[in-house]
């Protein structure tokens, strides 16, 4: 998912109006940039060639304005508004009208000196901000504010204002014309995972499906020997410890990933949900959860159960983040601590979530070296199709880290989607049981779990090792649309 990583490219508008100190822009603009360079974004703006300092007061400077964010459409993310004086508020929102972007906006405003209040100096920009945020309501474009109504670039605030702006320019980005692979039907005994292509069409998500008969059908076709067989059977190897695991199924396990990659090549997908149980230990042999480990590891977030709405969630928090997500149940209390949980998957969790040697040593005994994951089998359904059809399973302890959830659904009855967020910690908690687990501890914990069940959301929930909730709610809420809910602490 080179989108998750890709630099965030800007288009910067620098504020200035007549009767204001111009030379505030010129020095605005350059201190706007370095800041952006060094915080890793591209920036497509005008020169000083092109207008006065590069800044946009007049008519034909948002005339040349748009036009160069048109030429550079495909490449803008998202647009930084910056005011190092007052600025003229309908040459900003008039640029913004004709160049036609719908990307995200942010609206920076430079803060005055006190020492330095007389007419060659004093920017105004406290007020200038305002009017700018009305013009671009009265005009219907959405934008971000920071943190402190005016800030000094050059401050940490500031960054952070950048990082957060930086995920929903990603998240937004990702979504634009995003396709999702779902492989198999839903399993019959989970409606809780049903979802609405329709509602996702809407938002430029598409799905794409592919039956596990025609799955099993290019796998018989495909022989042991193929080049692509082999490298997946060596990436398996590589991945995870695979100690007591048969030939047989790794090779099963290797002619499937082998198809998967190769359909979702083809249709250019992004992420997947596949029908991880019952049909296909019965009939093939083994579980997914390895591969789709491997593809969530790799920012190709994969979930289970054909759970596509779960697949979104985790495919925003990739966004955000950079980093995998995984998908869990909210599976059992912990003890009678209201605020802590048993978060749980079988689990196809991504390996980079999990414990590893450091870990254990710096735990002081609270967690032990078989807590770090290997490849297994799946004990639930083990007693019912045979443990040696259930291989495949990365099972293990979640590291102790901060962490952000998500959850999307698809609310069919009112037309729309929505979703809820909020971050936690995992701990070290006392814990030993099967599968992919963890220990979570999420303020007010209780207040969620009765949202959770109030309003209908599924079980299963996406998180991601990071923390990144408001970027997350204002780029589902504000820009996607979707009714969000943000449970802060």
């Amino acid at each position: 998912m080179k989108l998750a990583t890709k630099p965030v490219t800007v288009g910067l508008i620098v504020g200035n109006r007549g009767f204001f100190p111009a030379h505030l822009a010129e020095s605005g603009r350059k201190t706007i940039l370095k800041v952006l360079e060094d915080q890793g974004f591209r920036v497509i703006a005008l020169t000083p060639e092109e207008t006065q300092f590069g800044s946009i007061v007049s008519h034909a400077d948002s005339h040349k304005c748009a036009d160069l964010f048109k030429q550079h459409r495909e490449e803008i993310d998202g647009v930084l508004v910056t005011l190092p004086n007052f600025g003229e508020e309908r040459a900003i929102a008039d640029a913004l009208r004709w160049a036609g972007l719908d990307v995200p906006v942010l609206i920076q405003a430079f803060p005055d000196d006190p020492a330095k209040m007389t007419v060659a100096d004093r920017r105004d920009s406290f007020c200038g901000k305002m009017s700018a945020c009305n013009n671009l309501r009265q005009y219907g474009i959405k934008y971000s504010l920071t943190s402190l109504h005016t800030v000094d670039p050059e401050s940490e605030s500031f960054k952070q204002d950048l990082a957060r702006f930086a995920g929903v320019c990603r998240i937004t980005r990702g979504f634009k014309n995003a396709r999702i692979g779902v492989i198999g039907a839903r399993p019959t005994a989970f409606n809780t995972v049903r979802f609405s292509e329709k509602l996702l069409e809407r938002s430029g998500i598409s799905v794409e499906t592919l039956d596990l008969s025609e799955v099993f059908g290019r796998i018989e076709r495909l022989d042991n020997q193929a080049a692509s067989v082999k490298a997946k059977l060596t990436q398996i190897g590589e991945y995870i410890q695979t100690t007591g695991v048969p030939e047989a199924s790794l090779l099963r396990m290797a002619k499937f990933g082998a198809v998967v990659d190769d359909w979702m090549q083809e249709t250019e997908l992004t992420a997947s949900a596949i029908q991880c149980w019952t049909s296909m230990e019965e009939f093939y042999g083994v579980v997914p959860c390895t591969l789709m480990s491997i593809m969530s590891d790799g920012l190709l977030p994969s979930a289970c159960e054909t759970d596509i709405a779960g697949t979104v969630a985790m495919m925003a928090l990739a966004y955000a983040s950079g980093k995998p997500s995984a998908i869990v149940d909210w599976n059992n209390n912990y003890g009678d601590d209201p605020d802590k949980a048993i978060v749980f998957h079988c689990s196809n969790l991504p390996k980079s979530i999990f414990v590893e040697e450091g870990d254990v040593k710096a735990a002081g005994g609270l967690i032990r070296a078989d807590d770090i994951a290997v490849m297994d089998f799946q004990e639930i359904i083990a007693g019912t199709v045979g443990k040696a059809n259930t291989f495949g399973t990365v099972v293990g302890r979640v590291k102790a880290d901060p962490f952000t959830y998500l959850r999307v659904s698809t609310d069919d009855f009112n037309g729309r989607i929505v979703a809820y967020v909020g971050e936690g910690t995992l701990t070290n908690d006392p814990i030993k049981t099967f599968g992919g687990y963890g220990v979570v501890q999420v303020p007010k914990l209780q207040k969620l779990l009765n949202y959770i069940c109030e309003n209908g959301f599924e079980h299963h929930v996406a998180m991601n090792l990071s923390q990144v909730a408001p970027a997350v709610h204002e780029a589902l809420s504000k820009y996607m649309g979707w009714s969000t809910y943000w449970h802060e602490a």
